[in-house]
Formats: structure tokens, C-alpha cells, sequence
């Protein structure tokens, strides 16, 4: 299988143990694919893929691995139902998830490919995979994305110093995948922090304040040039409380203008506040998606139906967006990596100031903490930057970083 340059440096890599990180779209699945097609060559091995969940393991590889060997005529068997390939030479390889990871146990593997293993519980590792490997003195390649400095951090800088093990670095731009043009389009779309960790594979220490990039830059006082202009409304649905931030478009992004926070309410009441403070306008409200199926009024009417029946265009998706899309989509907002502002508050939005200055994420974790009611405003603003300026997570083409080799002869 034919290998990028980055890709085949990690590859001719002898040590036991490997420990990668790579930027996005560097063609991490690919070169996991490649390793295990490797270890496998050899009769009777038994090579194990492990995702962080069930549907990373199932979209990420699987259909790719299998057409991968079938194309060089290696498959004996294929188990749907199992995720288990077992090749002409009495190999097998399967593909599992840390969902469940005492699962795992039990198992005797010559090589494993831990994938995006910063976003799996360490305890899966230390305490379940690792001793699988013991009776076979197997081999495991770590593979991700960074995200933080957790605790795969600390395995990639010891890699440096322990004998058989060897730690990589790569950007996105070195895997080959990826034109410098869409590099540069991600470097202006994101903050600082985000780019460096998702595209130059950096371990990006954060600080315990969600939205980092906010300043006193973003806070100014922007008069609409006419009220004829229409309003965009971010909504998080709540009856402790129902809150809405209110802003107008202008030529470089969105200004924040105005903020509705109304306790003991529901969507109802919401919909009479806005009307009353901005009578006869276009609106275009930004919701929580739960919205589609909650009821937050007495006359059992969905959410989002109030919204419409109210006049207001809905711009929402059939689920919220992840939660770090709609925090590195803010953040980004508030000051890209090249330095652009796209988001701005008026000083009269006191709670909301409060809210992004001070809502944090529970520590030890990229979890936001939800415990001083900071989350519905920032999940409101959120809502509507996510929507307005989206982050593009895959820059650059789908493809993989070679062309399968056909191959009609036998396994070598």
C-alpha cells in the first residue's frame, strides 16, 4: 500500500512501541490500515484496531480496511456482526471500540492500533490493553490528534526516553492531503489554539476558561445603521431560565446588541418579550435543536413550532452541534489566528460579558462547568455563531493519501 513520505517515516520505525501525533486529514486511518495489512502478512497473527467509540470504529475504518484487503485478494472471511476479518493465512484482524472496554480483556494480540487515543480513557491502556500484549510480546502504535495535554501526552514525551518506543509529530500540511491554500483558509477560520492543535498537531495547554479569546476588543457599542435590519436571536430553551442573546449582521460578523434572560418562563413569554422590544421585524432565530420535540408552554405546542408561528425563520439542524464545534467556533469568532474579529458585545449585555468571562471547564476535563447557571447564555451565542461561522473540521479532499495496489497474487 503506497505511503506519503511522513506516513512511511513512522512506518520503518522498528520500535515496539510508537506514539504519533498528527494534524487532521494527515492520513492517520490510512497508515493505520497499512500497519495492520503489515503485521498481518505473517500466518496466525491476531491484530486488534481500537477507536475511542462504536461509530468512529465502524465509519472511520472499517468498510476502508475491508475493501483494502479484499482488492489484494488477502480475505478469507468477513464477520459483520463481529467487525473480524480473517485472512487466507489464518490472521485476523478486528476492529473494536473503548464504549465498553472491559470487554477487551481476555484477549492475546500481536500488534494494536490505539486511534485518536487522546479521547480514550487511559484505564483502557494501562489496565486492559496493555497486558494483551504480554503472552505475544505484541506491538501498539498510538495515533491522534492531540487534545490537551492529557495523559497521551505524557506517553509521547516518555517515548523519547524509553528504550523501543519512539514518539512523531506531524502538521496536517506534511501528510500530503491537504493543499497549503486549505491549510490557510483553516489557519483564518479558527483561534489560535484550535489551529495549532488540530492542524499543526501541537499539545495545546489550555487555561480552565472556556472562552479564552474574549477581550475587552470584543466589547464596543455599534449602532445599527437602520432598523430595518433584520435580527438574528440565539435561543437555549429553559425554564431556569429562557435565554436569548440579540444581535445584527454587518459587514465583518455579527454584534451582540441586546440579551434576554427571563426565569420561571417558557417559549411563549420568550416570543412576547421580543415582539414587545422589537415590533415588526425580520428575525431569524438560532434554537436548540431539542426544541423540535420540548415543550416548554402549557399548550403543548413544540418549541420551535411557537418560534415559527410567531413569524420568526428558523435556522437550525435536526441535532446541536458538538459542543467544542460551538466553543471553537465562538472562541474563533471573538479573535482568529490571524487576528480577526467577527464577534462583538454591547457593554449593556452585562449577564451574557459575565457569562463568557467566566463559565470554565471542570477540572481535570474539556467538560463545561454547568454549576452557576454561566451555560445558557453561552449555549444561546453558540448557537447562532455555530450556525453563522461555522468551523470547518476536514479541509481539503476526502481521499486517501494513495491508491490501493491491486494485487491478484498471493499474501508476502
Amino acid at each position: 500500500m503506497k505511503l506519503k513520505s511522513a506516513q512511511k517515516t513512522v512506518s520503518q520505525s522498528k520500535a515496539r512501541f510508537r506514539v504519533i501525533a498528527a494534524g487532521r486529514r494527515w492520513g492517520k486511518s490510512w497508515l493505520s490500515i497499512n500497519e495492520m495489512a503489515k503485521f498481518a502478512r505473517f500466518p496466525d497473527q491476531r491484530i486488534l484496531y481500537v477507536a475511542p467509540t462504536y461509530r468512529q470504529a465502524k465509519t472511520v475504518i472499517w468498510d476502508d480496511l475491508k475493501n483494502s484487503l479484499s482488492d489484494i485478494n488477502w480475505v478469507a472471511k468477513i464477520n459483520e456482526s463481529e467487525l473480524m476479518i480473517t485472512l487466507v493465512n489464518g490472521s485476523t484482524i478486528t476492529v473494536r471500540s473503548t464504549d465498553n472496554k472491559d470487554s477487551l480483556r481476555g484477549g492475546k494480540y500481536d500488534f494494536i492500533v490505539l486511534d485518536e487515543c487522546a479521547f480514550i480513557d487511559p484505564d483502557a491502556w494501562f489496565s486492559v490493553l496493555r497486558p494483551t500484549l504480554s503472552d505475544r510480546q505484541g506491538h501498539a502504535m498510538f495515533i491522534t490528534s492531540p487534545k490537551g495535554r492529557n495523559w497521551i501526552y505524557d506517553l509521547w514525551v516518555q517515548a523519547k526516553y524509553q528504550d523501543d518506543w519512539e514518539q512523531f509529530q506531524f502538521t496536517s500540511l506534511s501528510g500530503g492531503n491537504i493543499p497549503s491554500t486549505e491549510i490557510e483558509a483553516a489557519r483564518r477560520d479558527l483561534d489560535t489554539k484550535t489551529f495549532e492543535q488540530e492542524y499543526e498537531a501541537q499539545f495545546v495547554t489550555y487555561s480552565g476558561i472556556i472562552y479564552y479569546n474574549f477581550t475587552d476588543d470584543n466589547v464596543k457599542v455599534m449602532p445599527m445603521e437602520t432598523h430595518s435590519l433584520p435580527l438574528h436571536i440565539g435561543i437555549d430553551f429553559n425554564l431556569d431560565p429562557q435565554a436569548a442573546v440579540i444581535g445584527f449582521q454587518h459587514a465583518n460578523g455579527l454584534h451582540i446588541f441586546d440579551e434576554i434572560e427571563i426565569y420561571g418562563s417558557n417559549t411563549n413569554e420568550l416570543v412576547m418579550e421580543i415582539n414587545r422590544r422589537y415590533p415588526n421585524r425580520k428575525i431569524f432565530v438560532y434554537p436548540d435543536a431539542s426544541g423540535a420535540q420540548r415543550r416548554t408552554s402549557a399548550n403543548g405546542v413544540t418549541d420551535h413550532l411557537i418560534l415559527q408561528n410567531a413569524g420568526y425563520k428558523l435556522q437550525v439542524g435536526s441535532i446541536n452541534p458538538a459542543v467544542q464545534d460551538r466553543i471553537s467556533a465562538v472562541n474563533s469568532a471573538f479573535l482568529s489566528s490571524t487576528g480577526i474579529i467577527k464577534l462583538t458585545i454591547d457593554p449593556k449585555c452585562v449577564r451574557l460579558i459575565k457569562c463568557v468571562q467566566s463559565q470554565s471547564y471542570k477540572e481535570g476535563t474539556r467538560i463545561p462547568d454547568k454549576a452557576h447557571g454561566t451555560d445558557h447564555m453561552n449555549d444561546a451565542i453558540g448557537y447562532v455563531i455555530n450556525k453563522m461561522f461555522p468551523i470547518r473540521r476536514d479541509y481539503g479532499d476526502n481521499s486517501h493519501s494513495g491508491p490501493i495496489r491491486r494485487n491478484t497474487g498471493q499474501m508476502r
